[in-house]
């Protein structure tokens, strides 16, 4: 029998080391993102230029020279302009937006009753915060409280007339009351009645196929718009004498139809994509429709998809704005209407302001954006054994 040399066989498992130092580090991703080509080095240097360029002007307009209070235009105007800054100041003049902060949320709603949707605001947090966190235990009866219970609660508190709280009309609502309100109803409404349609576009029933199929194109083929303007103007001439509806539940409806209509081709989409193989898996298990949709397909679908209903709802939620053609002043409206307040007439008001509606837009844009992100990692399963 002939004999191997073994000496050099490893007869224990090596100990675990760290990385050498240079693929690890502040310097090797510097290296691997920044410099590492000549493209790279050039992409960085514009780069670094166009931020020493923008950044120190931008802190210096919004941050430094800013004004944060004061009563009324003297303290964001120049003394050329019958105000107190120095002749070529400029400066962001937040004074503004802190003098409106009140409109700016509510609109015209009662002072003295602001503390009911304050109240509205707090419930909704307290019910919402919960249940975007997956430890936190009783989904459904929290689902129910937000959507089923909340929007009850909310309607009695902000419309009152009831339980002794007055009456508030709708004409008084403004600024983030309006955005947020319109958002969430529309949200709650497209998202179901988005998936009864794509479910009824994709129905073997010819009826229910082609009502849902005139309905989404229908719809999709007209801007939001026309859906509001026909909803507030031409709506009325449509009911008998003495019928009306309140223009914010016209706004309502309108715009939770427009998403509705747009999320039912995202989810569509989405359906399409399940391999033939899942519907066959279902039946042969002897699952009806709905079981078969509701346990199997959809929750499949929806997950490849997140993406789209969340920029369907980004997109819904910046288009409360078109309200304005409705004579409804959401949370831009409302600061552009506070423009003409000659008490902040002044050059840089409504750059303050502009700038301070784009950031609470884009605050709640970005976190909705970014919580999509966090559900898709968390339901990206595939690469699980």
């Amino acid at each position: 029998m002939q004999e191997h040399d073994t000496s050099w066989v490893r007869t224990e498992m090596a100990l675990a080391q760290q990385a050498p130092a240079g693929v690890r580090g502040p310097l090797a991703w510097v290296r691997k993102n920044l410099i590492g080509s000549v493209g790279d080095v050039i992409l960085t240097v514009v780069a670094i230029a166009l931020v020493v360029m923008i950044v120190p002007p931008i802190v210096n307009w919004a941050f430094i020279n800013a004004q944060w209070t004061g009563p009324d235009r003297t303290v964001c105007a120049t003394v050329a302009q019958g105000g107190i800054q120095p002749d070529g100041w400029s400066g962001a003049c937040w004074a503004f937006v802190n003098a409106k902060f009140g409109q700016l949320m509510l609109g015209r709603y009662p002072l003295e009753e602001r503390w009911r949707p304050m109240l509205v605001a707090v419930l909704f947090v307290a019910l919402l915060v919960p249940l975007l966190m997956p430890r936190v235990p009783r989904k459904g009866l929290n689902a129910i409280l937000l959507f089923l219970a909340l929007p009850i609660i909310a309607f009695v508190l902000l419309v009152g007339g009831i339980f002794g709280l007055p009456h508030v009309e709708t004409q008084l609502w403004g600024g983030l009351l309006v955005t947020l309100s319109l958002s969430f109803v529309g949200i709650a409404v497209s998202l179901p009645m988005g998936i009864v349609l794509a479910l009824g576009r994709r129905s073997k029933m010819p009826i229910v196929k082609t009502l849902c199929v005139v309905f989404i194109e229908f719809v999709r083929g007209i801007p939001l718009i026309t859906v509001l303007f026909f909803a507030s103007v031409m709506l009325p001439l449509f009911l008998p004498a003495g019928v009306s509806f309140d223009k914010y539940l016209r706004a309502l409806i309108g715009v939770s139809l427009f998403a509705a209509a747009y999320m039912a081709e995202v989810v569509r989409g989405g359906l399409q994509a399940i391999p033939k193989g899942q519907y066959e898996g279902a039946d042969s298990l002897g699952l009806g429709y709905w079981q078969k949709m509701v346990l199997i397909v959809l929750p499949q679908a929806l997950k490849l998809v997140i993406p789209g209903i969340v920029n369907t709802f980004i997109g819904m939620f910046k288009d409360t704005s078109l309200v304005i053609i409705i004579s409804m002043f959401d949370l831009l409206g409302v600061v552009k209407q506070n423009f003409s307040d000659a008490n902040w007439a002044t050059p840089q008001t409504a750059r303050s302001g502009l700038i301070f509606a784009a950031f609470v837009f884009w605050l709640f844009c970005f976190g909705m954006s970014r919580y999509s992100m966090y559900t898709e990692r968390r339901l990206d399963t595939g690469h699980k054994r």
